[in-house]
This record gives structure tokens, sequence and C-alpha cells, in this order.
């Protein structure tokens, strides 16, 4: 028997608040309390880098909670007087988001502890062969695990009714953000490097970045930008040469022809200690990555390796009619291969 899935109302579009929020109408104060926590935790942008929809789902958990936590706004919604997410209402969210701590504290009144800066940051791992090299890390300050998604029952509601004792706050409007470029040695990179940073009012703040940075890492000091909103650090760790610095790896973007990379070629490339020679394997494509072993950063008795990632480029602009005319009849070929190919 093949079971049909159950929709997700978030994804579906869904204008009911109580669908949204995963919840039966007219389900009582505490409920309504418990669903919202669990729901904004689990889209809040912050816990969710990787999701380019994080942002929109969070948004309608928002105004879910806003509207039915509200009894004149639910009455209204309820009497079709009032669209679903969104509701001609201004974006709340439009300058960004506040952290997960500083939106349930805004909500609910509620304190929790957090840390400035994690002094545990994992090194990124090695990479065998030709093994993709894992993309520059994200320093996260935030302890967010603290956070609970039940605060426990609300004894102040009799019954399945919101009465407007509970009625909460209108949506947090969100804080400004800042962000300030910070270039770094590979030295620096390696050991940790002291930052100080003038914000905005003539407030002076003094951090140290983690041990084992690497070339686009963002760093985040919670709440000292205006309004309470962050101040972010990027984080750039590059040698004139256009080696890039992540913890003991240092990576090289090699661009090579067509031609150099169906075929194969040798070819010099930077390193930290120095241009060493390299091989290129015949039938490279884009994206390869050849390692050059212990020519990383040291740290004690570790060494890092030296990834180069191929990129085939083609300069159109300084084609010759001779090598256009090539690349046409290469082309030819390469279908004439398919055909012959499929038709076998």
């Amino acid at each position: 028997m093949t079971r049909t899935p159950t929709p997700d109302p978030l994804s579906a579009g869904s204008d009911d608040h109580w669908q949204v929020l995963g919840l039966s109408p007219g389900a009582d104060a505490a409920s309504l309390k418990r669903a919202f926590r669990l729901q904004a935790r689990r889209w809040h942008p912050d816990l969710n880098d990787n999701d380019p929809v994080a942002e929109e789902r969070f948004k309608r958990v928002n105004e879910a909670y806003a509207v039915l936590s509200d009894p004149m706004r639910r009455r209204t919604w309820e009497a079709g007087e009032e669209a679903g997410a969104g509701g001609g209402d201004a974006d709340p969210f439009a300058a960004g988001f506040p952290s997960f701590e500083t939106y349930l504290e805004a909500l609910f009144g509620e304190r929790r502890s957090r840390r400035r800066w994690d002094d545990d940051a994992p090194e990124p791992e090695g990479v065998d062969g030709d093994a993709a090299a894992s993309e520059a890390g994200s320093f996260d300050t935030d302890n967010l695990d603290a956070v609970s998604s039940d605060s426990g029952p609300d004894r102040s509601e009799v019954g399945g009714r919101v009465t407007p004792a509970q009625a909460s706050p209108p949506p947090v409007q969100a804080a400004g953000q800042e962000e300030t470029l910070v270039d770094l040695t590979p030295e620096q990179a390696l050991a940790g490097e002291r930052v100080e940073l003038e914000l905005a009012g003539g407030t002076v703040v003094e951090v140290w970045t983690p041990p084992l940075a690497g070339d686009g890492w963002r760093l985040r000091l919670a709440g000292v930008a205006p309004g309470g909103g962050d101040h972010f650090l990027q984080l750039r760790v590059r040698t004139a040469e256009g080696l890039r610095i992540d913890g003991l790896r240092v990576k090289y973007p090699l661009e090579l022809s067509p031609a150099e990379a169906a075929l194969g070629t040798q070819v010099v490339v930077p390193t930290l200690e120095g241009p060493v020679r390299l091989r290129v394997p015949p039938g490279s494509s884009s994206g390869r990555l050849l390692r050059l072993r212990g020519r990383g950063q040291l740290l004690g008795e570790r060494r890092g390796d030296q990834l180069v990632e191929v990129r085939i480029v083609i300069d159109d602009e300084e084609l010759s009619e001779a090598e256009r005319a090539l690349y046409g009849r290469l082309r030819e070929l390469e279908e004439e291969r398919r055909e012959a190919a499929g038709g076998g």
C-alpha cells in the first residue's frame, strides 16, 4: 500500500496560520507558544545558513504567531479581512534578522547566556587525492544550543481560547549590522591575531581571530552594532602570488586553456616556499584538484598540503579565425562521436 506523503504547509504556500504552526484551529495559548518556539528555531536564518528558503519560512512563522496571539488580529483574519503571511504590512525583517537569542528575548523577555568566541573551532580536515576541498569555514559565535524550544506550560490560560492577556508584542524589528574586512598574513591566520575595531559612536572593541583561520571566514561579534545588531569580520588571507590560506592548507587556482587541460602540460605554480613545477595530467576538467604534499602551513610537527584547482578558461576576444575554425571542427567531431555511440 502506497502512502501519500503529508504536504509541508510551509513549502506548499499555505495561508492558514494554524497550519503554518502545525496546530489545529483553536489551540490554547500554551500550545501556540510552544509551536511557535519550535518552528521559529527550526527556520531562523541564523540556524539555516545553507537553506535558501529558510528566510521566507521564518517570516511566515513570525506572521502566523503575530496574528494568532493577538485577539483582534486573529478575529480579523478569521473573518477573512486579512490576507495570509505578509498581510500587506511592512516587512519587519527588511533590514535583516536579529539573532535567535535576541528575537526570543524581545518577544518573551527572557535572557540566556552567550559567548563571544569559540576557542575550540575545529581544524579543517585534510583532502585525499583529487577529492574536493571544503569551502572556507564560517565562525559563528552565538551559543545557540542554550536556547530551549519549550518554556513549559502557560498556566494563565484556561480552556481553548486565546485571551488578551496572551497577546504578544509586534514582530521584532531587526537591528542594524556592520561588517569590516580584515587582512591577515598566513602567519597571523595560523597563530591568531589581535584586531582592534572602532565602531560607530567611537566604541573600541578588541578581539582575537581564532587560530588556524582561513580566507573567507566570517566572524561575528554579537550585539555590538548600533541597535544591538551584530558586527562581522570578513577575513582575507591571501598572498601576492594568489595563494589562499585555509588553516594548514593552501589553495591556488590554476587557469589552463582547453588544449592544455585536454592534452596535459607542465606548469610552474607558486607555494609558500617558492615556485615548483607541476605536471597536469591529460584530460583534466575544471574543478579537478591536484595536491602538492607538504606545501601547506607548518604548525609544530603538523604540515598541510597545497591544493591546486584546475580552471579551464577561454579568452573569446583573443581567439583568431584559425582557432575558431579548429573549435568548430572539434565540435563536429564530438557530435559525430556521440551519434556513433548512440547508434551502436
